[in-house]
């Protein structure tokens, strides 16, 4: 997909990630972006600098999501390019808090099963459309000190394969986004941390991987290319591969 004249939605869109893509899908000749965030005034902020349009959106709650996609169409036009963007992380394991896991779960997981819930049937009836789902590197491989992250990043990814999957003979475009660690608010209270083992990047970076692959209609964007060959030690060698991690596990936590 080219970018020009086309309508984006980024969630997140107030700061790392989520604003880098906004501004460089402006850059590229998008029509219109529309800079969705939990934080208004910050969506407010890149949404006039930008000269798009800004939503104050929970992507936790359905009805938000379907607010947002309704009243962007209603008001603008269809959208061409949903970015699902917006994200959090928290640590621990199986003893992390109900609402913590319910939490996580909501945003990172079902914050793209609502979007894909109101704006694939549209998309479909109109004869396309694309949707990119921001996941990580922890959905492909694991996340050293989270088991919520893991799992929530690995069920992102596995719901964008099998919209892919479902959906492509009917004109879905499907990119999932999977960096290891951005110079984002999310690191900065740990910017040595173990997502961080091939170095930090910046995002816009993340946003450069992302225009290149949305106009190769390309699966899986990698701005970190180490973590292919990451994939590929864990499909050909599972049991070295868990070791390996161990490894990592004792150098992080230890």
């Amino acid at each position: 997909m080219q970018l020009n004249d086309k309508i984006v939605v980024v969630t997140g869109a107030a700061s790392g990630i989520g604003r880098a893509l906004a501004g460089r899908f402006r850059g590229e000749g998008a029509k219109l972006v529309v800079c969705s965030d939990l934080n208004g005034e910050g969506a407010r902020a890149v949404a006039e600098e930008i000269g798009g349009v800004w939503f104050q959106t929970n992507v936790a709650k359905e009805e938000d999501i379907q607010h947002l996609i309704e009243t962007v169409e209603a008001d603008h036009g269809p959208i061409d390019l949903f970015c699902s963007n917006a994200g959090i992380g928290i640590g621990g394991g199986a003893e992390a808090s109900n609402e913590g896991w319910q939490r996580i779960w909501d945003i990172n997981v079902m914050a793209h099963v609502w979007a894909a819930r109101h704006l694939v049937p549209r998309m479909i009836a109109r004869g396309g459309g694309y949707l990119v789902n921001t996941a990580s590197a922890a959905g492909l491989l694991s996340q050293i000190g989270s088991a919520p992250y893991a799992v929530t990043k690995h069920a992102a990814v596995g719901l964008a394969e099998w919209l892919a999957i479902t959906h492509g003979d009917d004109g879905i475009k499907v990119s999932v986004l999977c960096p290891q660690a951005v110079r984002t608010v999310m690191t900065a209270d740990n910017p040595d941390g173990v997502a961080s083992v091939d170095g930090m990047i910046e995002p816009e970076d993340v946003a450069e991987a992302c225009v290149r692959a949305i106009e190769a209609e390309a699966f899986l964007i990698l701005p970190h290319p180490e973590v292919l060959e990451y994939m590929r030690r864990k499909t050909g060698d599972y049991d070295r591969w868990i070791g390996g991690m161990r490894k990592l596990n004792r150098r992080y936590r230890g």
